[in-house]
This record gives structure tokens, sequence and C-alpha cells, in this order.
């Protein structure tokens, strides 16, 4: 069998007047804020596609769903990942595991997670023992800490059928 391995982050700005949109799934901000992007934003998505794409050395989602071109204004990331796993299977590789990091202060993600799990896993053909999302604060560090945005780490392990 032939493994590959990929990283993928992603960071998005919190900012008023967007829905918060983290693993598919659409969350309360206690500040009322939501990540910006042309897409909807969904950065724990975005960092897994980035690693698929990477462990296919593939380029990134910029390269596949470029910000300027309007059919991805507003996308659910969701929807892409399901292209992103297409594209997986077109080259020869099935997904053995993924894991994934939510850098944020708030919202408290711990009660969402096996939601985010079970909707990541559906969309990738998976059981939700092969996602793994987990969250972390950055201790009031950095532009996460300080609640500016939200950023997401991941890594996808890839093998042959």
């Amino acid at each position: 069998m032939q493994l590959r391995i990929g990283n993928g982050y992603d960071i998005h700005r919190l900012v008023p007047g967007r829905p918060l949109i983290l693993g598919g799934q659409v969350l309360d901000h206690p500040g009322g804020l939501g990540l910006d992007g042309h897409s909807d934003a969904d950065v724990l998505v975005h960092a897994l596609m980035d690693a698929l794409l990477g462990a296919l050395s593939l380029g990134d989602i910029g390269r596949h769903f470029p910000p300027d071109d309007p059919r991805w204004k507003g996308a659910n990331s969701l929807e892409l990942l399901e292209r992103v796993m297409a594209l997986v299977q077109e080259q020869g590789w099935r997904v053995i595991n993924v894991d994934t990091v939510v850098v944020a202060e708030r919202p408290r993600l711990k009660p969402h997670i096996d939601t985010m799990r079970a909707a990541i896993a559906s969309r990738m053909g998976l059981e939700p023992s092969q996602v793994g999302v987990k969250a972390t604060t950055n201790e009031g560090l950095g532009p996460t800490g300080r609640e500016e945005g939200i950023a997401c780490h991941a890594v996808a392990l890839l093998g042959t059928p």
C-alpha cells in the first residue's frame, strides 16, 4: 500500500453580519460574529480540503475554487469538500483518516464536535471514527486569542485502495 499525507491551514477574520459556520454547522458566537470570506468561510472544512489537495499535490483550495470566481460566492464548503473527494477518488486514492484542530477563543465547540464530525464524515463517505475534530484556544495570544479570527489546522492520510 502506498500512503500520502497532507496538511492544511486556514484562518478567517471574525466580523459582524455573517453567520459562523464551522464543520458545516451554523453556530452562535457570543459576540454575534461570523467568519468573513467569499464562500461560507468554514475554516475547518477549508483546512481539511487543503490537506486533501496537498496530499495529492494538487495545490490549494484557492486554485480549485478561486475567491474571485462568482461561482463560489457564498458556496457551502461541505459541497466543495465533496468535489475535492471526487478528485481524491479520480486520482486513485482513498482517505484513511483526517484530523483537525480548530483554534478559537469562543464559542465553546465541545458541544458541537460530534455533529461536525458526522457532517464531515457523511460528505466524505467516511465513518465518523475516521474524522478527528478537536478544539483549543490560543490562551489570549495572537489574532485568534484576541478574537479577531478563527483558525484551523488539518492533516489527511491517504492510501491506495
